[in-house]
C-alpha cells in the first residue's frame, strides 16, 4: 500500500501545530499571570516617576512556613506599596471583609480567594523584614482583563491605570530619602535569588497550602459553596466517605475525600 499521499496530506498540516501551540500558551494560567505582570511592569514605567518610585518585581520572600511571593514592590518617599496583581475576566462580586469574592462568567460563578486577605501576608512578612509600622505600607490590588466590578469596592482595588492613580494618591511624606534607600536594600538582600528552583518551591509550597486547605474546607467546583463529608449508604461505596455540596439537591457535586 502507498502510503505517499497519507503523508503528504499530514505534511501540509504542518502549520497548525505550532498555531495548536500558540493557542495552548495564550490560554494558559502561566501566560495570563505573565501579562498582567508585565501590563503593571509597562503602567508604573509609564505613570511613576523613577526619581520617586522605585520597583521591585518578583520578590520572593521566606517565611516561617515556606516563603510568600510578591508581584511588585513600589518604594517610595510616600511608603512601601505592595501590589498583588489578579488577571481575571467577568464580573467581580466582593467586599473588603469577604473570605472570598465571586467571579461570573456568563452563568457560572466561581470563588477565588479575597486578594485583600492574600496580600495581607505579603505586607505582613515585609513589615517584618523592614521592621514598619502599618502608616509605611499599603495594599494595592490591580485586575489586569477584561473584568468588571459589580460592588464597591475600596479605594486599593483598581483597574489598569487606577493602582497608579491610588500610590500617586498619597503625598504625605512617611520616610525620608534614606529610609527609602535603606528599605530598597534590605528587600534586595532578603530576597531568595530569583531562578527557576525559587520558583518551582514556591508553587510546590502553595499547592500544599491549598491541598491543606482543601482537605479541611473544601468549595464546590461549581457553584462556590462550602462541601460537606458524607457517607455512602448503598451501592458498591457503600460505607465510603466523600465530599458533597452542602447546595444539595440544588447541586449534586460530589468528589473523593
Amino acid at each position: 500500500m502507498d502510503f505517499t499521499p497519507i503523508f503528504a496530506s499530514l505534511l501540509s498540516l504542518w502549520y497548525f501545530i505550532p498555531l495548536f501551540i500558540c493557542l495552548v500558551v495564550l490560554r494558559s494560567a502561566w501566560f495570563k499571570g505573565m501579562m498582567g505582570e508585565f501590563m503593571v511592569n509597562v503602567i508604573a514605567r509609564w505613570q511613576l516617576d523613577k526619581q520617586h518610585y522605585h520597583l521591585i518585581k518578583n520578590v520572593t520572600l521566606p517565611t516561617e512556613d515556606g516563603t510568600t511571593q510578591i508581584d511588585h514592590i513600589i518604594v517610595s518617599v510616600y511608603g512601601v506599596f505592595v501590589v498583588e496583581t489578579k488577571n481575571i475576566r467577568g464580573w467581580i462580586f466582593g467586599s473588603a471583609s469577604q473570605k472570598n469574592w465571586t467571579q461570573q462568567l456568563y452563568k457560572h460563578k466561581y470563588r477565588f480567594q479575597n486578594p485583600l486577605h492574600q496580600n495581607h501576608k505579603h505586607l505582613k512578612t515585609l513589615q517584618t523584614l523592614l521592621d514598619l509600622s502599618d502608616e509605611h505600607v499599603f495594599s494595592v490590588i490591580v485586575f489586569i482583563g477584561d473584568s468588571h466590578f459589580k460592588t464597591p469596592m475600596p479605594d486599593n482595588v483598581t483597574y489598569g491605570l487606577g493602582y497608579a492613580r491610588y500610590i500617586k494618591s498619597k503625598t504625605n511624606p512617611v520616610l525620608t530619602l534614606a529610609e527609602k534607600d535603606a528599605i530598597i536594600a534590605q528587600i534586595e538582600s532578603g530576597r531568595l535569588s530569583r531562578s527557576l528552583k525559587t520558583n518551582r518551591e514556591h508553587v510546590a509550597h502553595v499547592k500544599q497550602l491549598v491541598e491543606h486547605k482543601q482537605t479541611d474546607e473544601p468549595l464546590c467546583s461549581r457553584c462556590g459553596h462550602k462541601m460537606v463529608k458524607r457517607q455512602s449508604k448503598k451501592g458498591d461505596n457503600a460505607g465510603q466517605f466523600f465530599w458533597g455540596c452542602s447546595q444539595y439537591p440544588k447541586c449534586r457535586n460530589i468528589r473523593p475525600v
